[in-house]
């Protein structure tokens, strides 16, 4: 087991996600009652929706999204200027003609090069609910945007709440669209905490209000599901309103389900009875569904050897499934995020200590990434004598699919592009999810189009 930095490019091909406007738009957009305000060049939110929304598994629009989305829409004119002007045209309009009970003005890269002075122009705008965050593409990706707006909303804008909800707990870490089974994973996870008589404020999810938002300062504990991403906003949250928080990994599958439920019951003050009685009704659930496929997935021949393809938040959850769920040979894990190295080294330990078996690759190139399987999957070429490590199936997004062809490897798209895929409520958190998975890669995409 072993962790590699592949040699990276000095260009960018197939981008496995947008700057950090785009994370910052999408994280806005699906939060209930909330419309983003982009202060940015013509073009840029319009076409950022777009990206998100196919590659989210079409993700679509919604409420002020897409060509819908307010705008400044600077031209040449504002950039010599300067577009503090444009930018309170579109701020009271905005407010004039859309309702919602937050507005969030998100920055582009032109109108920060020419030094906007965005704050001040929403400060003239007191008590109006109306923010400002800073997510210029130098900033960083969309992961960054996702932890920016979230620090605006939750640090900055929500005041401090005196007493604490001791059965509320808040839910951060997977990245709208970007995490392409973000909603069907929350309502998963939310079901699971509920069951454990808790609730949970997943944000982005279509049973929430605005009043979960406003609720967020009263939680008792906050859940991270990632190593990496979300970290920093949760350590200056605790800072500000005394919320301790937890990461760990999403949990896909019976097994890891089961870990899940017992380390919050222990974090939340849950009696272990209750907590048994929900496993191991989850797992009679589970199971009683898994074991109508287990002759099919035996006698057929279904064993694989496993290339993952992912972010850095599934990375993890998706090898344990196929090793410890499926019994595969998973060989090799690809995170396709641009994490740092301190980034990488916090996913590196967790992914150590999870005692997976397979190598951790850190890469964002597609053609590397093929070049890699390509060279750790040889194909024969009429040698007499050919030890072949197949079947192969890549679990990886839409980006994998000719790799999988030309391979003549099965293929699932599990990750950000998730183009070609509709993904509305389905999600692979949980016993449900680990269900779904199951499903999927027996009766989805796994055929090989050779």
């Amino acid at each position: 087991m072993a962790t590699q930095i592949i040699h990276k490019k000095s260009f960018i091909e197939n981008p496995r996600s947008s700057c950090a406007l785009g994370g910052a738009l999408i994280t806005i957009g699906m939060m209930p009652d909330v419309i983003p305000i982009v202060h940015a060049s013509l073009g840029c939110a319009g076409n950022l929706s777009g990206a998100i929304s196919m590659g989210g598994g079409s993700l679509g629009s919604g409420y002020c999204g897409g060509a819908s989305i307010p705008t400044s829409g600077i031209t040449e004119t504002e950039i010599v200027f300067g577009g503090a002007d444009r930018l309170r045209e579109q701020i009271s309009s905005t407010l004039e003609l859309l309702d919602a009970k937050l507005f969030v003005v998100a920055t582009g890269c032109m109108t920060e090069m020419i030094g906007d002075d965005v704050q001040g122009v929403v400060n003239e705008f007191d008590g109006e609910p109306v923010i400002a965050v800073s997510t210029p593409s130098f900033k960083g990706d969309s992961y960054t945007g996702y932890e920016i707006v979230l620090d605006g909303i939750f640090n900055r804008y929500l005041p401090k709440i005196p007493l604490k909800d001791e059965k509320l707990v808040n839910l951060f870490g997977l990245v709208p669209a970007y995490d392409p089974f973000f909603r069907g994973d929350l309502e998963e996870l939310a079901r699971l905490i509920e069951r454990l008589g808790l609730r949970a404020n997943t944000f982005f999810t279509p049973d929430q209000t605005f009043e979960n938002i406003l609720s967020a300062p009263a939680a008792s504990l906050n859940i991270v599901f990632s190593h990496v991403w979300g970290v920093p906003f949760v350590e200056r949250f605790e800072s500000k309103h005394r919320t301790p928080y937890w990461t760990t990994d999403l949990p896909i599958g019976a097994e890891a389900s089961d870990r899940f439920l017992i380390e919050l019951g222990k974090l939340m003050g849950v009696s272990e009875a209750l907590v048994q009685s929900v496993i191991e009704s989850e797992n009679n659930y589970y199971y009683r569904y898994f074991e109508r496929a287990a002759d099919m997935f035996s006698n057929a021949g279904y064993k694989f050897y496993a290339e993952t393809v992912t972010n850095s938040n599934y990375a993890i959850p998706i090898t344990s499934y196929i090793e410890r769920e499926l019994g595969w040979v998973a060989r090799e894990a690809f995170v396709t995020d641009q994490a740092l190295p301190a980034q990488q080294r916090l996913l590196r330990d967790a992914f150590n200590a999870s005692g997976l078996s397979s190598e951790l690759i850190f890469e964002t190139d597609t053609t590397q990434i093929a070049k890699e399987i390509t060279n750790r999957h040889p194909q024969s070429h009429g040698e007499r004598f050919f030890a072949a490590e197949k079947p192969v199936f890549i679990l990886g997004s839409a980006l994998e699919r000719e790799t999988a062809v030309k391979r003549g490897a099965f293929h699932l798209t599990i990750s950000y592009p998730a183009a070609g895929r509709l993904i509305l409520n389905r999600g692979y958190a949980g016993y449900k999810g680990g269900l779904n998975l199951f499903e999927d890669i027996l009766g989805g995409e796994r055929v090989p189009n050779v």
